[in-house]
């Protein structure tokens, strides 16, 4: 897995010449793929830093289209780290740190509350939608009939009516000897089995309309259960879960075009503030008069010990206390848990990792 590695040291003579040493000892040992300056302008000095990471999973639909999808400014994430460079028309230098950081949190404060929005909305659809097919496709209870029951199986007139009864397989013999003692106005013999699955039987019963609450009301105690069905009925489930498959893929489109902007949108304001927060380390840690490099380093996990161990004895000159630990932290691209000599922030380019 591909990792960067965005350190700062000072520009003065020794950190010169350990930065040439670094570059000489990748080359020789593959620490890591690559070396590059990293470009931060001259920025006014005041510290605020605003983490935006979180975001960056919200924005995501899911794992399997993320390395698709995931794109800043029409690129793959690593190559626009490697050529990044500060947008001055979205970011002016000429702002203080608060500024800047106000425009960055402001704009992904606007995407996530969009994104709740429409996150909700298409959500809703989603679940109404996967509601009815689930009911339709359930038990006998609920399930679709509309492939089973033919017009002529059911009776419909001035006076007269159809229901259909869910029968357990094992009550068959019991519903045959009691259906027509629940009402007195039952059609005798009117019973038929229209369908059966391993669960039980849909019967069909004629019988005169004002005997219908007659009939629920004993067929219920005799745990058979009744169901509302017409055709009107199963022609708008139907109509309702078409009209629902089309406004949940019309609204996936619109989405999903969304996440793909807005996850770049988020993306290069995540980067901006990291290059805020190299600057603002930078200068706690080296001061005033500004003098330091940015380099990035592309390496890989396997090598993260190795390179760190380089790094330190590079840098010692930095801060010869300074702690030699695992550089690993808690929160995924953001990795400034333990002080080094140097400056140092891990970016994961993996999106599925950031949290």
């Amino acid at each position: 897995m591909t990792d960067f590695w965005l350190i700062s040291v000072p520009l003065d003579k020794t950190s010169l010449t350990s930065v040439e040493k670094l570059k000489r000892t990748i080359a020789k040992t593959n620490l890591a793929s690559s070396c590059c300056r990293f470009s931060i302008p001259d920025l006014k000095v005041r510290i605020v830093i605003k983490k935006t990471c979180q975001c960056m999973k919200e924005v995501l639909e899911s794992s399997d289209k993320v390395l698709e999808n995931a794109l800043a400014n029409g690129v793959d994430l690593m190559n626009f780290m490697i050529k990044f460079q500060w947008d001055k028309a979205k970011y002016p230098t000429s702002l203080t740190l608060s500024s800047l950081a106000e425009i960055i949190n402001k704009e992904v404060s606007q995407v996530e509350a969009e994104l709740k929005s429409r996150s909700a909305a298409y959500n809703s659809v989603k679940a109404s939608l996967q509601n009815l097919e689930h009911k339709l496709d359930g038990n006998l209870q609920t399930c679709s009939l509309n492939d089973v029951v033919r017009k002529e199986d059911l009776v419909v007139s001035e006076y007269l009516t159809t229901l259909l009864v869910v029968v357990a397989r094992g009550s068959y013999s019991q519903w045959e000897r009691s259906y027509e003692s629940f009402s007195k106005f039952v059609v005798p013999r009117s019973s038929r089995k229209l369908y059966e699955n391993g669960e039980g039987g849909v019967f069909s019963v004629t019988l005169f309309k004002r005997a219908v609450c007659e009939f629920k009301a004993k067929a219920q105690e005799s745990k058979f259960f009744v169901r509302d069905y017409s055709f009107d009925l199963e022609e708008q489930k139907q109509r309702e879960i078409m009209q629902l498959s089309f406004h949940k893929k019309e609204q996936y489109g619109i989405f999903v075009r969304w996440l793909k902007v807005n996850f770049s949108e988020v993306f290069v304001a995540w980067i901006h503030l990291k290059a805020l927060r190299v600057f603002v380390e930078s200068v706690l840690r080296y001061g005033l008069p500004v003098n330091y490099q940015a380099l990035l380093l592309q390496t890989d996990r396997k090598h993260s010990k190795k390179l760190k161990e380089e790094l330190a004895s590079l840098f010692v000159h930095l801060d010869p206390t300074a702690s030699i630990t695992d550089v690993s932290c808690d929160i995924p691209g953001l990795c400034q848990q333990e002080y080094f000599s140097y400056i140092c922030f891990h970016i994961s380019t993996n999106v599925l990792d950031i949290s």
